[in-house]
């Protein structure tokens, strides 16, 4: 069953503003800097999709067409994120997560992989406007999902590799 647009930009908006709240909660509960610093920019990120998503919804329902702007992104395409990983695998620098802090990278994997799935489920469905929309949101979310998985591994003593100037989350 094919949904319309509208209702695909309004479950959209849904999950955006759940996996921002993930990574809300997880910025303000746990006392690793890193960790923090990580969960601020992805939440900052989703706050964004909720604000772009809000504006194409109001695009759609007020003139039936959408204005599919750049939407930029903080975090390397996942192919970059894999060649990080492999490249520095071997590293003996690592950190041991607190518990809650492993449960908000689970909870964050989890919902970014359900966010993704959603977006991937748009693009088979949609055509035109609507899966253009979906394509970047789905290329983005899959980057979330590999950000998240890497941090999961670098915690897990796998090396602490964010720090790094290619994978700084800040400089995009």
């Amino acid at each position: 069953m094919t949904i319309g647009l509208d209702e695909a930009i309004q479950t959209a908006l849904e999950f955006e503003k759940k996996v921002y709240k993930v990574y809300a909660d997880a910025m303000d509960k746990i006392d690793d800097p890193v960790g923090k610093r990580i969960f601020k920019q992805l939440s900052l990120e989703e706050a964004q999709h909720v604000t772009y998503l809000q504006h194409r919804l109001d695009e759609w329902q007020k003139d039936g067409r959408l204005d599919i702007r750049e939407l930029s992104t903080v975090v390397p395409d996942k192919e970059r994120i894999a060649r990080g990983r492999e490249r520095i695998a071997q590293s003996v620098q690592s950190r041991k997560p607190a518990s809650t802090e492993m449960e908000y990278l689970k909870n964050a994997f989890e919902t970014e992989k359900e966010t993704a799935g959603f977006y991937r489920q748009m693009v088979s469905e949609l055509s035109g406007e609507g899966q253009a929309l979906f394509s970047r949101f789905l290329e983005i979310e899959e980057g979330h999902v590999a950000i998240v998985q890497a941090e999961m591994d670098s915690v897990q003593g796998m090396g602490f590799w964010f720090d790094m100037q290619e994978f700084n989350l800040e400089a995009g």
